[in-house]
């Protein structure tokens, strides 16, 4: 790679590199949306108007073999139909599940000689996207702007200006110490992207300010969860390769270079909020959100029922408006 990204596309051309041809016009079939066969004739069109002896690569093929080493890959983890278990590490050999019994693999018709699983989850590691925002002369500006924006009295521009924030570093000063280290949260929100498919979910750095923050390239997916099914409440065996990678990044980081310093460091991440509705907040909180006893803030049963239609209901009593400042947003928390 290092050969290809100082060798010319041909003698004597010094604006493009060998390897800086194929990431554009890769980058390019991507952002577009070009067929195979689209690229192609188009390759095959520019090397007839290049000088003889270029380096472009001739079709998509032999483009896709020479990009492989920058692939962000992805795992395949077997789960159990009824999401009770993942087939993974010490469990990666069971054929049935230990809680329900039921077959990890489907039964065998005719000849077939493959096995093939009910359901598949696919996770994609956070730790190599992490590592690429320092990686990247574009992105690595912007991972420490947290410490080094103007804070103002009063107000929040920053979710570093948040008290929650503040308590963290006050309580994990080894953590605070080091501007590089990340802060998450967690996405639970889950969408349908496609038919097969359940939910979708993200990991979003808040170290970046909120004008780029809140861009899709900084928003990572990290698994997909098979449906038709959804996974409710066991929610919790669907992110264990994420607590697993969390847990890693906390404890001992990952060794991650530093393009604006050209040295190596070693990052850590933080998990510091999760962003969701209350349908998902309850799965992954794992507190009912229905019911008497649905406000996990206080945990108490301040609901009535609707005489005609029997919801239970929650009411904001008139009298907490004459309260005090932090009371009044007690009780709007609990609303």
């Amino acid at each position: 790679m290092l050969k290809d990204s100082d060798k010319p596309l041909w003698d004597g051309y010094t604006n493009h590199s060998k390897l800086s041809v194929v990431a554009q016009v890769f980058t390019i079939k991507s952002n577009y949306g070009l067929s195979e066969d689209g690229y192609d004739r188009i390759i095959e069109w520019a090397k007839s108007i290049l000088p003889e002896g270029n380096m472009l690569k001739e079709n998509f093929y032999v483009v896709k073999s020479m990009m492989k080493p920058f692939d962000l890959e992805y795992q395949k983890i077997y789960i159990c139909l009824n999401f009770c278990m993942l087939y993974y590490l010490e469990n990666a050999e069971l054929t049935e599940c230990m809680t329900c019994g039921h077959s990890c693999y489907k039964p065998r018709t005719g000849m077939e000689k493959t096995l093939v699983t009910y359901k598949k989850l696919r996770y994609f590691p956070i730790t190599p996207k992490l590592q690429r925002l320092f990686m990247s002369s574009k992105t690595v500006e912007h991972m420490t702007w947290h410490q080094s924006h103007d804070a103002i009295d009063g107000m929040m521009v920053h979710p570093s200006d948040d008290k929650a924030w503040k308590h963290f570093n006050s309580v994990h000063p080894h953590f605070s110490a080091e501007s590089k280290n990340m802060c998450l949260g967690l996405c639970i929100d889950g969408f349908n992207p496609f038919g097969s498919f359940v939910a979708s979910y993200y990991t979003h750095s808040l170290q970046l300010a909120t004008r780029i923050g809140i861009r899709l390239e900084f928003m990572f997916l990290f698994t997909v969860i098979p449906g038709p099914n959804n996974s409710s409440w066991n929610i919790d065996v669907c992110l264990r390769l994420l607590i697993d990678e969390l847990m890693q990044l906390w404890s001992s980081g990952a060794l991650t270079y530093d393009v604006s310093r050209k040295q190596n460091f070693r990052i850590r991440a933080a998990l510091m909020w999760t962003i969701n509705n209350f349908p998902a907040y309850g799965m992954v909180s794992g507190w009912s959100m229905q019911g008497k006893l649905a406000c996990s803030y206080c945990m108490e049963n301040k609901t009535f029922t609707l005489t005609n239609r029997g919801k239970m209901s929650f009411f904001l009593p008139p009298s907490s408006f004459l309260a005090n400042k932090s009371q009044l947003q007690k009780w709007f928390l609990c609303w």
